[in-house]
């Protein structure tokens, strides 16, 4: 596939993200897929996750952990087997009642029509402080990043 076509097929796995299509977002990956994040002992989806049935388990954690109030893609950048995008979004801690923005960085690598890794970078320390067990009365409740 060239960039253009990888780019489609990422735009494609977004949208289907939206549509909480998981299976299809699922589907579009390669069976020995890394997902690779921040790790953290606070965050439930953290860290790496090999295969698609560990795909699978990161969605199934951050569904239960947190609902999205706002995910948005905002550009996609494609050259040769990467693709880049940028974006923001806004979660709901269920556990802590708190809730946080973070930007974003996902850089996909393909491989055959694939999606053979991701690296997500993400604003760690915001959604650490939103899923970490408040320090004493009165603690914070929004943990966002406003610019």
């Amino acid at each position: 596939m060239d960039s253009k076509q990888n780019k489609q097929l990422i735009m494609r796995a977004y949208e289907m993200y939206k549509n909480k299509d998981i299976k299809g977002v699922i589907a579009l990956c390669d069976d020995k897929i890394e997902w690779i994040a921040p790790e953290s002992d606070y965050i439930p989806f953290a860290g790496n996750h090999i295969g698609k049935d560990q795909v699978a388990q990161f969605f199934a954690n951050l569904d239960q952990a947190q609902d999205v109030i706002r995910f948005e893609p905002q550009n996609f950048i494609a050259e040769g087997d990467k693709v880049v995008v940028t974006g923001s979004a806004s979660w709901h801690v269920k556990a802590t009642g708190r809730s946080y923005d973070s930007p974003w960085v996902h850089v996909f690598t393909l491989r055959d029509g694939k999606i053979a890794r991701l690296d997500q970078h993400t604003h760690t320390a915001a959604a650490e402080n939103a899923f970490h067990p408040a320090q004493g009365p009165g603690a914070a409740t929004d943990t966002s990043l406003r610019h």
